[in-house]
């Protein structure tokens, strides 16, 4: 998962870049970059870490021009090599520079034919950069010095023709403008918003509203699937569907967990939906553990799953308590390679309040369960703080399946649902009783009679559906291999090459 800013400003952009993409990083704390556009020149600034670490004054001042992209990543495909940070670049045609949130399925059959057919070369693994190079050919296909919004939207159908997965794009082209579109299924969120200045109309496209509304812009509306927008140069904004068949089908992750809560993808509150499933859940646990279900008080692990569980504590009338404090310097535990090192982190990122265990039966919720490391540890540190019974609730479905649309989750091998009952998996976390939302709850809690474009959405990490096509299993069995813990172990857990990011020399862009 990984977010993306676009600003096409009338001003200096570089500290609207890094505001917004700050106000991203729970998107991804892996690495961060930033180019900006300055009289027909790029300034780029890109490498591993938060954005706090990656930009400092000297490279603020470096990053010259009124429109840029930035980018915060966590790697789901290629590697974690500064290298791979965004936003990538290449210097025919325009200079065209780009940042990626998704993934591409079919990225490795698009690099034979960049190779073999459009000759063009790529330095890294990453599926951002054949999505860039495949960009860059259709529009270099156009042979026009000075491309119109309908060659660029044109451009854009060529990439949907060729391109399977998922995206949220934003891409900058030199001297001409600033363009953002999206996968025809619309799995990645994309919203775009604007503000009137002084000296004109400014645009801002971002993963997510609140990168929009932080910056004092007024959220416009989301990016259709399929569509595209162009913001000239001259500031004038174009729009255009792009895609054949599109289809409202977001992931459902990014609102169990992912997305902010106060965030709005496709019209929907993600801090409502998030509400209803903990509404949902109550019921659940009403119907399957009855009204003498035993629960003392309900805790959330902090922070995705807090609003869930303070709606289900309120619908079966239990003291909803903060049961654990945690430590916000530690990384997200299931993209972590090595169960011993999640157990670790697991220990360091949260602490018990021993006053809310003694001596009761707890419910805690969480927003889902991947791995079970997690939950495993943490019911053992409810134990140990003094509960009588521990109980565990997920706020979203068994994950079953891996994700192959930019979310990081383990092989299928390595899922503690994968081929396992519900009671086979309480056994393994060690819960005294453990429930699981149901789908269609799930999707019930996230749909909304405002937003009626958008009734079905992906689940294939719940269902086994990929609603992009082309999945087989001879797919997932080669991500198993690339993404299992012993691939992993191979490489420290980290793959890193011979390029420094921080100091490439391209063609036509300032480095600093």
């Amino acid at each position: 998962m990984c977010g993306v800013v676009g600003i096409a400003g009338k001003s200096p952009v570089n500290q609207m870049l890094f505001d917004a993409l700050t106000m991203l990083q729970h998107r991804g704390q892996d690495a961060a970059g930033i180019v900006t556009s300055h009289e027909g020149r790029l300034f780029l600034r890109k490498d591993n870490g938060m954005v706090r670490d990656v930009f400092h004054t000297r490279h603020m001042r470096a990053l010259l021009g009124n429109y840029g992209i930035g980018h915060v990543r966590y790697p789901t495909a290629g590697s974690s090599s500064s290298a791979e940070a965004q936003p990538f670049y290449v210097n025919s045609p325009y200079g065209i520079t780009l940042a990626h949130n998704g993934n591409l399925t079919n990225a490795e059959e698009i690099h034979e034919d960049l190779f073999k057919t459009d000759l063009r070369h790529m330095n890294t693994d990453s599926d951002s950069e054949v999505l860039l190079n495949v960009f860059a050919h259709e529009m270099q296909k156009s042979g026009k010095l000075n491309p119109t919004p309908e060659d660029i939207f044109q451009c854009v159908s060529s990439v949907h023709d060729r391109c399977k997965g998922a995206y949220g794009v934003v891409a900058m082209i030199t001297g001409h403008g600033l363009v953002g579109f999206r996968d025809p299924n619309g799995i990645r969120p994309l919203i775009y918003g604007s503000r009137e200045t002084e000296k004109g109309m400014e645009y801002i496209i971002a993963s997510e509203s609140v990168a929009i509304t932080a910056l004092g812009f007024k959220v416009e509306r989301d990016i259709e699937p399929g569509e595209a927008i162009f913001i000239t140069s001259e500031g004038e904004l174009f729009s255009k569907q792009c895609a054949a068949n599109p289809e409202y089908r977001p992931c459902i992750f990014e609102y169990v967990y992912f997305a902010r809560p106060d965030a709005t993808i496709d019209g929907i509150s993600v801090y409502k939906a998030r509400l209803k499933m903990g509404e949902k859940l109550a019921y659940k646990i009403s119907r399957e553990w009855g009204e003498e279900h035993d629960i003392d008080v309900v805790i959330p692990i902090p922070d995705t799953s807090r609003t869930s569980a303070l709606e289900l504590a309120k619908i079966l009338g239990v003291k909803f308590r903060e049961g654990f404090m945690k430590n916000r310097y530690i990384g997200r535990t299931f993209i972590m390679p090595g169960q011993k090192q999640r157990e670790k982190s697991v220990r360091q990122k949260l602490n018990p309040v021993e006053l809310e265990f003694k001596d009761k039966n707890v419910l805690l919720v969480d927003d889902s369960i991947v791995r079970g490391t997690t939950c495993n540890e943490i019911i053992q540190m409810a134990r140990d703080a003094g509960a009588k019974k521990v109980f565990f609730a997920s706020a979203a479905p068994m994950v079953k399946y891996p994700n192959v649309y930019g979310i990081d989750m383990p092989a299928k091998d390595e899922l503690i649902a994968s081929g396992r009952s519900v009671e086979e998996i309480r056994e393994i976390i060690g819960a005294d009783r453990l429930i699981f939302q149901d789908l269609e709850d799930l999707k019930g809690a996230v749909r909304t009679s405002k937003v009626p474009a958008v009734q079905d959405f992906d689940c294939s990490v719940f269902d086994g559906v990929y609603v992009a096509g082309g999945i087989d299993d001879a797919y997932l069995d080669e991500l198993e291999r690339k993404r299992n813990d012993s691939a992993k172990k191979a490489v420290g857990g980290y793959i890193d090459v011979n390029i420094d990011a921080a100091s490439v020399d391209l063609t036509g862009v300032r480095e600093e």
